[in-house]
Order: C-alpha cells, then structure tokens, then sequence
C-alpha cells in the first residue's frame, strides 16, 4: 500500500483535494478532524490540565484555548507534546485499517507535513496550490478571519514555494476545481503504477 501525503497552505484548496481523492475511492485520514475528535475525546482531560479553563461542557473549546495559547511558541509546544502523540496512535489504525481492506493509496491530509518532519512517514507527497491572491481572497473570505490570523498562520507554516519544491505531484486549484480533479485522477493512476518507495521509514512511531 502506498501511502501519500497531502500538503499545502491555508486556503490552497487543500481539503477539497482531499475529498476528491476520497471520491476515487481512496481512504483519507484528515489530521485536523482527528484533532477534533480528540478535543471532544481523550485530548480533554490533559489539555484542560494545562491550560485550565479551557474545558466547556465536557469537551476544549477552541477559543478559550485560542485565548490561553496566547500565540506563545512554548504554549503551542505544550499543547503539541499532548495531542500529536494521540494524532500518530489515530493515524496508525487508520493506516492499519486501509491495509486490511486492501486500499491501494492511503492519504494523510496533514497541513504540517513538511514542518513536523512527515514526509519521511510517507512514500510520496502531494502540494496543493494557487495563486497567491486567490489563496489570500479565500482565506479573508472565511467568518472571523483577519490579514492579522492570516499572517500568523503563514508564518507557522513553510513558504509555498519550499514546499513545491519539495513536492513528488503538485495539483494547482488555481486552474479550477475540475482541472484539480483531472490532477488527482492522473496522480493516482501513476502511483498505482509505481507502487511505495522502499525509502520510507516504515518504522517510525508516528506511523
């Protein structure tokens, strides 16, 4: 089974590309959803240990947590050292589960991939993108969202142009959602084609 990375920057189109690998018929596991599910879940408890107050209901609310980061590096560390570690342990059944059926591709929809070292977990490595004034008009676009959020958003992550260049596939939504669609289609047929690279480091925990 090959697994693939999916990547690229705030507002590129990103989870749109993701669903239309998963209209093809491949299982996608969405790191932020996983996130999510945890901050209704296992994450609670140790998150609202360290940033008390964070907890609403039985579940992190996102704003108080927000608040509580402060947009402090060693807050976001502290709160990485929690939920990553859970994040891996759901990747590593998803993953286990799409061997079990038989999925040709597997694809890790990871914003971070190449910031937290993930493209050593995968075999290939999808960059979405577009052009930079469509991505800053979808990103403004969205409620709540200011060119303050967005540049501290951009600063977290590594520039577009790095991650092109690092890419094995890129799909540009700039060109249209069907044309991003075709990109998708031929990238799976030439994966199929290719099957995993022997280089990934399969023994890695976060996989």
């Amino acid at each position: 089974m090959i697994v693939l990375g999916l990547t690229g920057s705030i507002g590129m189109g990103k989870s749109t590309t993701a669903g239309f690998f998963a209209e093809a018929g491949m299982p996608v596991f969405n790191a932020d959803d996983a996130v999510h599910r945890l901050y209704r879940g296992r994450a609670v408890e140790p998150v609202e240990a360290a940033f008390p107050g964070v907890a609403v209901n039985g579940a992190i609310d996102r704003q108080k947590l927000s608040k509580a980061l402060a947009g402090k590096a060693e807050n976001f560390k502290r709160l990485e050292a929690i939920v990553h570690p859970l994040v891996r342990e759901e990747r590593r059944a998803f993953l286990k589960q799409a061997s079990v059926d038989g999925a040709p591709i597997a694809v890790l929809d990871i914003p971070l991939l190449y910031e937290t070292g993930g493209e050593r977990d995968v075999d290939y490595v999808v960059v979405v993108t577009c052009d930079p004034e469509i991505q800053r008009q979808r990103v403004l676009s969205r409620p709540e969202m200011t060119v303050e959020k967005l540049e501290t958003v951009l600063k977290q992550q590594f520039p577009d142009g790095e991650k092109r260049a690092r890419a094995d596939y890129i799909v540009d939504t700039g060109n249209g959602m069907d044309a991003a669609r075709a990109a998708v289609g031929a990238i799976i047929a030439e994966l199929k084609t290719r099957g995993p690279r022997a280089t990934r480091d399969s023994t890695r925990d976060s996989i």
